[in-house]
């Protein structure tokens, strides 16, 4: 085997992007919708006089700007899968896309808590037979909005890759299955928050139009703020950690190197973190006075699977 032969059976892909492309199709038509309603809520809630109507609007604008976001980080994936620039490929785009959509619903949250206590101040009169029946419309489009993007939440997607085996230095990849995609996730948030958002505006409005409680409008804005931002809190420790390339959880990295130090080698450097939503890499540095073939220490890491691509480098003592 010639030098070019044995430079061809050492490339790899290095693209660990999610292609979601039903889940990115879904989200086209979860945005046609969402900008439909909005427009029609925002003039509702204006003309009717409803804050949580009002509210209800304002998220989906938010939540629009955040689906498209979303539309935008698949197509860029998509587009730089490849690119050379990119060291392990654009699988954070997806990371970042989740958590730029996460800062978005926190927006949306502090929004809605500043105009509620606003609105509890000084009340409005509202109009509820209007601002319920376009409450109630509100509600239809979020739960088909929430049915489009809940069965691609979490989808399948098997990636193959090439390796190949040197003497001092190995790359590998496995197969994963039910890939967790953070970008959608966001999507599918942002829908739910407008779904809790309309379901609270309701119950506020039968209860001002049958009871006289007014008040009960702007406490539920309230309410409903204090949930999003938990939402919007857990989505973002969700992915910060992947974005600032933080290791592996303890007892994982653990095993690794327990596994490794099993072989009677000496560990001089070991890291493992994510590079996309899915996949972690591995570098690994280790010494050792009677060193086994890379071949054998691949094998002795096969089980974890959790690793997508490692790196090796053995140093004879």
């Amino acid at each position: 085997m010639d030098i070019n032969e044995s430079v061809e059976k050492l490339k790899h892909s290095h693209d660990f992007s999610i292609q979601n492309n039903k889940g990115e199709t879904r989200t086209k038509y979860v945005l046609v919708l969402t900008v439909v309603t909005m427009f029609v809520e925002i003039v509702a809630g204006s003309i009717y006089g409803s804050m949580a109507l009002l509210a209800d609007g304002w998220h989906m604008g938010t939540h629009a700007a955040a689906f498209i976001l979303t539309i935008y980080a698949y197509s860029y994936a998509r587009k730089n899968a490849n690119n050379p620039r990119f060291s392990f490929g654009t699988g954070k785009v997806n990371v970042l896309g989740g958590f730029a959509s996460a800062i978005a619903l926190a927006v949306v949250a502090l929004v809605m808590l500043l105009e509620s206590f606003h609105r509890l101040v000084n009340p409005e009169l509202i109009q509820f037979n209007q601002a319920i029946t376009v409450a109630v419309i509100g509600l239809v489009i979020n739960i088909i909005c929430a049915f489009l993007l809940k069965d691609h939440e979490h989808h399948h997607h098997d990636q193959e890759h090439g390796h190949g085996d040197h003497e001092y230095h190995h790359h590998d990849h496995h197969d994963h299955h039910d890939h967790h995609d953070h970008n959608l996730k966001a999507a599918y948030l942002h829908v739910i928050a407008d779904a809790m958002t309309s379901v609270l505006a309701i119950v506020a409005l039968i209860a001002g139009k049958y009871y006289g409680w007014n008040g009960l409008d702007p406490v539920m804005g309230i309410v409903g703020a204090v949930i999003i931002t938990r939402w919007s809190i857990g989505l973002i420790k969700q992915t910060s950690p992947i974005l600032l390339d933080k290791n592996i959880d303890a007892d994982y990295f653990e095993k690794i190197k327990n596994k490794l130090e099993s072989e009677n080698v000496k560990i001089t450097d070991l890291h493992v973190w994510r590079i996309s939503g899915n996949h972690y890499a591995a570098i690994i540095s280790i010494a050792s006075d009677k060193p086994k073939t890379v071949g054998e220490y691949k094998a002795s890491l096969v089980d974890f699977d959790k690793l997508s691509h490692i790196s090796i480098e053995i140093n004879k003592i």
